[in-house]
């Protein structure tokens, strides 16, 4: 790979291109480079709906601002809210000794990608920093895969690099809002060796992407597919312009059509 990291503009780069790009690279350039839609169903629409409120509820909670307007007409946004505060107190209700912000942004330049992560609350003191980040699903089952998420590697991995906390000193807690009984929670701790295979891990990304972006924009040379044995790509939006279809679903349409051509004309 014989292209500079640093050779192209710089480029705003958040958890979510960085986990789209490592699972599919030919999608992140029909989006961001082609610039092309994703149609969004009205049930995730009302999902990402209620997460902009509870997430904009946590923040006026924060600032001391009311929230009555934003809880009136959603009593199950209030139960929500308090339940988490029941769940968490110690972070929660402020102390005076410590730092905290809401929708906490900080950016880093990095080969030349601003890399850019917003904390849902931040709270620092002397001794450590804690990332908390609500999730406004049930808590999942496989730790792991939330491990090796970008947002947990970039978030840590940002914060380590803008601040001056050692990595064993900085942790990021997710709270999942919605698992029942009460809302339960995930803590991730940093490390060192963590820190550098972060570091090792987003050289290797972003010079692929530059390599990429180099050829598509050179030589209209589309970025890399996802192997079809996934099954990842029957459930994509971009399934027909991969040319990714199932090859019944082919038949199926074709023998449709054929159908369609052999009825004959209602005379009016």
């Amino acid at each position: 790979m014989n292209i500079p990291i640093n050779s192209l503009p710089l480029t705003r780069l958040s958890q979510g291109h960085l986990n789209l790009l490592e699972n599919c690279p030919r999608k992140f350039q029909h989006i961001y480079f082609d610039q092309l839609g994703t149609p969004v169903s009205y049930e995730q629409q009302e999902r990402l709906t209620w997460g902009s409120n509870f997430h904009l509820l946590m923040q006026q909670r924060e600032l001391g601002l009311p929230v009555e307007s934003l809880v009136e007409e959603d009593q199950q946004l209030q139960q929500w809210v308090s339940a988490l505060v029941n769940a968490a107190p110690e972070a929660l209700n402020p102390d005076p000794q410590t730092f905290r912000e809401s929708e906490h942004c900080r950016t880093l330049n990095f080969h030349g990608y601003l890399l850019t992560v917003v904390y849902d609350l931040l709270i620092e003191d002397h001794r450590c920093a804690q990332i908390l980040d609500w999730k406004t699903f049930p808590q999942p089952k496989n730790r792991q895969r939330l491990a090796t998420d970008w947002q947990t590697r970039l978030y840590l991995y940002v914060l380590a690099q803008t601040s001056d906390y050692l990595p064993e000193q900085i942790s990021l807690t997710y709270w999942f809002v919605k698992s029942q009984p009460r809302p339960q929670s995930l803590k991730f701790s940093y490390s060192r060796i963590q820190h550098q295979k972060t570091r090792e891990d987003l050289t290797e990304l972003l010079g692929q992407l530059n390599y990429w972006r180099q050829r598509y924009q050179d030589d209209r040379i589309g970025f890399p597919q996802i192997a079809a044995s996934t099954g990842r790509c029957q459930d994509c939006s971009f399934a027909v312009r991969c040319q990714r279809i199932p090859e019944n679903v082919i038949n199926n349409t074709k023998n449709l059509l054929v159908n369609l051509a052999e009825i004959q004309e209602v005379p009016l």
